[in-house]
């Protein structure tokens, strides 16, 4: 979705949701939840980091393999840091996808594979998280709990599609369309739901988007919400599935839909700033360590540039068609 939207759209829209804030509840929930961040929170989330990143770069290699761009998890699971630390930090939430997108392709010599790879990857995951929000809203106490069944209704439908689609087989049209929906029936076919590879993606996204909730309610304690689990929960799935849309280096919507929903459930829109704030503070330290792959492979990179041929060794002569190379 973020794709869509003009970079100076997504900028205009967060810098509006938090001026707004700013301008209801003061800078106070904002300086709040930084001050509240502890060594205890910190090192929670950056454990937690270490499994919900290995299932997200699991779940890669799973799909990449399906399309033919297999990788190792060793390298999935170091692009996947990387690209974490670029979302957290950079406009717009997908740079750092695109970059593991074009890395992988360009090693693999096939970036347009690549790309689908990793963004049929991201939706994967996204699908199971909005299945496992709506499970958890159905089943407990939320503000938007009535709406639900119709939610569930639709997500139904939008599933079967999907499931058309996937079983669709070309026709041997030429238009642009017809080739788009067999490339599209045809990733899913063997990317998503191929023999044994549903099950683990399915798993693996389960357990992202179960350590992403411990994350908000280690967060929300942190803050200092008591509330239970289980009123908890829902306003946690809730707060992420917010964290999809466009975003500034995952501010903006986040901070207004905590607020919105922490005020809902008569936590105190405040409340739901700081833990936001909060969560994000804990989410980029989590992600430092996407900091330290793109050192090690900017200095890889340049490593060549600085040696040199020891003083008296006469250089090699140049093979055949080497000038051409």
């Amino acid at each position: 979705m973020s794709r869509t939207v003009p970079a100076w759209i997504r900028l205009a829209g967060c810098a509006l949701v938090l001026a707004i804030l700013v301008w209801r509840l003061g800078t106070g929930p904002f300086l709040d939840g930084v001050r509240m961040v502890d060594g205890q929170a910190l090192a929670e989330a950056a454990g937690i980091a270490v499994l919900t990143t290995a299932c997200c770069a699991w779940r890669w290699k799973i799909v990449a393999g399906g399309l033919g761009v297999d990788l190792s998890l060793r390298a999935a699971v170091a692009a996947y840091y990387r690209s974490q630390f670029l979302n957290v930090t950079l406009p717009g939430g997908i740079v750092g996808d695109v970059h593991r997108g074009v890395s992988h392709g360009r090693d693999v010599r096939d970036v347009g594979r690549a790309l689908r790879a990793v963004a049929w990857e991201r939706s994967a995951g996204q699908v199971v998280q909005a299945v496992m929000t709506i499970v958890v809203l159905l089943a407990l106490p939320s503000p938007v709990q009535s709406s639900m069944p119709l939610v569930a209704i639709a997500v139904v439908l939008a599933a079967f599609g999907v499931v058309l689609v996937a079983r669709a087989r070309s026709d041997g049209g030429r238009s642009v369309r017809a080739r788009i929906l067999s490339a599209a029936a045809r990733d899913i076919r063997e990317g998503l739901l191929a023999r044994r590879a549903w099950l683990s993606i399915s798993l693996a996204s389960a357990l992202v988007v179960s350590g992403h909730a411990v994350t908000f309610l280690i967060a929300a304690q942190t803050a200092g919400t008591s509330a239970p689990v289980s009123e908890m929960l829902p306003i946690a799935l809730l707060v992420m599935l917010a964290m999809v849309l466009p975003n500034v280096g995952g501010w903006g919507p986040r901070e207004g839909v905590s607020a919105w929903v922490f005020a809902a459930a008569g936590l105190g829109a405040g409340r739901g700033v700081a833990t936001a704030v909060v969560y994000g503070v804990m989410v980029f330290v989590a992600s430092l360590p996407g900091a330290a792959v793109l050192v090690v492979v900017w200095l890889r990179r340049t490593r060549p540039l600085g040696r040199t041929r020891p003083l008296g060794r006469p250089e090699p002569p140049l093979r055949e068609g080497a000038a051409h190379a």
